[in-house]
């Protein structure tokens, strides 16, 4: 389930899994996949002391709202409509409360959820960049945040975002991307706190 998170260009902006048997995440308009943001964190990562660094993130944008869908009236099952209403008919909402966890192995059906979006977005490279300073921000494409704010979205893909990784495993990506960052010598990862499972 995406949650809210306050950016420094749009307000509140929401962040997150949306449908628990992907690994697909939405960030407002934008989708892409946590095993490459996962991969392009440790891009950021592998550089070291106070200089601004910079990296690619493949997405896939939605400019229209109603293309996005009605995430709540998809996960009750009464309104099905755009993308992520494809994907609830596709992969309804588990009937069991205890069924809604994280798939862990959700990367499989990335195949399933990148022919599913095709029809609704654009395919575009974004930058995925971080300016040092007093004032310091981190970009994925338009949207911009307080490096503290990154460093949470950071812990919630680690988390599983809500309602977090079914029985608490990761999958590999997202304990390379933690291995990476707690390793790293870059000012953006400073401080970086991921929650215990």
């Amino acid at each position: 389930m995406p949650l809210a998170f306050e950016s420094t260009s749009h307000g509140t902006v929401a962040f997150g899994f949306f449908n628990i048997e992907s690994d697909m995440l939405l960030l407002d308009r934008y989708f892409f996949f946590a095993t490459d943001f996962c991969r392009e964190i440790c891009a950021l990562a592998d550089r070291s002391g106070d200089d601004p660094v910079e990296t690619v993130l493949q997405i896939d944008e939605i400019d229209n709202p109603r293309d996005i869908g009605d995430l709540m009236g998809a996960i009750h099952g009464v309104r099905h409509v755009g993308f992520i209403g494809e994907t609830y008919r596709r992969f309804p909402f588990p009937e069991q409360p205890e069924g809604f966890k994280q798939d862990p192995d959700g990367a499989r059906n990335r195949e399933l959820f990148a022919e599913m979006i095709e029809k609704y977005a654009r395919r575009i490279s974004v930058p995925l960049v971080a300016q040092p300073g007093t004032a310091a921000l981190v970009g994925i494409g338009r949207y911009q945040f307080s490096v503290p704010v990154f460093h949470e979205l950071l812990d919630y893909v680690w988390r599983g975002g809500y309602p977090r990784y079914r029985d608490d495993v990761r999958p590999s990506g997202v304990l390379e991307m933690k291995r990476c960052v707690e390793r790293s010598g870059s000012w953006l990862f400073h401080g970086v706190e991921f929650s215990s499972p």
